[in-house]
């Protein structure tokens, strides 16, 4: 999606509801239609733009994934279309995946030249196995094992290499390095629950980790491996999403509890300081029923993307306001990806 519009300020403590202005470049549709409304494995639980900005992958349900160009070409559904896509059977429901390797912002300011890898694309499975995959010719490249149940998100360190971390319900992170043959993944413990999400600082030196059912962030040092420290909330609820802006100085953190609904909170990562809580509005109707979902900063422009299952929303922090709202796809929204370039946003 493409929002080019301005709404009324909202207030900062709290977030209500305003008309759709959104711009929709293009919806896609899976492959196979679900079996039954609410059945599992159809379900997109990840969208993502390869840090280039010219591939867009998204899990398209029953354990495929769509590699598409991005812009996305006119003729997509056309039968005698001849478009570069590539369609990954992974073999598994697919929660979380990555693009790698990409290098942010600050880390291309500080000239350092890196060494270029091939695209590549990791799968994170239901049955614990991650997938990596050459994105040029759709050919699996090798498997991870090691987690022992659903790998729920994915991210590559944005440093150039090919580090990549994952976040698993086993309730671990690993730490792979796909670079080097051989060596086993670094083992982070410590979640009492599942880890739904995790989030790596532009200058690669932090990871933040968030659990179903807990009152704490966890922070991890990726240069040794070692806890750094928690960042706690009073009241246990779960937490379903974690960001760092894009110059490493907030992490945004998204929770709900059933009973009270959902908030949005922005932390210092290195002071541990709470410096701005958001949360649903009060007056919201079926606010049992509106959980958050996903969390996203834009990696050019001070916004802030959040879903939950009524509306897309994106915060423009400096004007401190509403950029946009739109209803589309309000079904249980799981999922948002800005492109690279801030123009557009993906949601499943």
């Amino acid at each position: 999606m493409e929002a080019r519009t301005n709404l009324p300020p909202a207030l900062p403590d709290t977030l209500s509801t305003h008309q759709d202005g959104d711009e929709m470049i293009s919806e896609l549709k899976p492959v196979f239609q679900p079996r039954l409304y609410g059945s599992p494995g159809c379900e997109t639980w990840s969208v993502c733009f390869s840090p280039d900005g010219k591939r867009f992958a998204w899990s398209a349900g029953y354990g495929l994934v769509r590699v598409l160009p991005w812009p996305l070409p006119s003729n997509l559904y056309a039968t005698d279309s001849k478009t570069d896509e590539k369609m990954l059977d992974c073999g598994d429901i697919v929660w979380g995946m990555a693009f790698g390797p990409r290098v942010s912002n600050r880390a291309r300011s500080s000239h350092q030249p890196a060494k270029v890898h091939e695209l590549v694309l990791a799968t994170g499975l239901t049955n614990g196995m991650i997938k990596v995959w050459v994105v040029s010719t759709g050919k699996l490249l090798f498997s991870l094992t090691g987690h022992q149940s659903v790998v729920r998100d994915l991210v590559f360190t944005p440093n150039g290499s090919l580090t990549l971390v994952s976040a698993s319900r086993d309730k671990t992170l690993r730490v792979w390095d796909l670079a080097k043959k051989g060596p086993p993944s670094r083992v982070l413990t410590g979640p009492n629950n599942w880890v739904f999400k995790c989030s790596v600082s532009p200058d690669s030196s932090l990871i933040a980790s968030v659990c179903n059912l807990d009152t704490k962030v966890y922070l991890w040092s990726l240069r040794s491996f070692t806890f750094v420290r928690n960042l706690k909330y009073d009241h246990e609820r779960s937490m379903v999403s974690c960001d760092f802006s894009a110059d490493g100085a907030l992490l945004a953190v998204g929770s709900y509890r059933a009973v009270t609904g959902w908030w949005l909170d922005l932390w210092d990562p290195y002071t541990a300081d709470h410096l701005v809580k958001v949360e649903e509005c009060d007056l919201c109707v079926c606010r049992n029923d509106n959980l958050l979902t996903a969390l996203t900063f834009s990696p050019v422009f001070p916004h802030l993307a959040f879903k939950d299952y009524r509306a897309l929303q994106i915060w423009d922090m400096e004007q401190d306001k509403l950029v946009l709202v739109s209803d589309r796809n309000r079904v249980s929204g799981l999922c948002c990806a800005f492109h690279p370039q801030g123009s557009a946003i993906a949601t499943g």
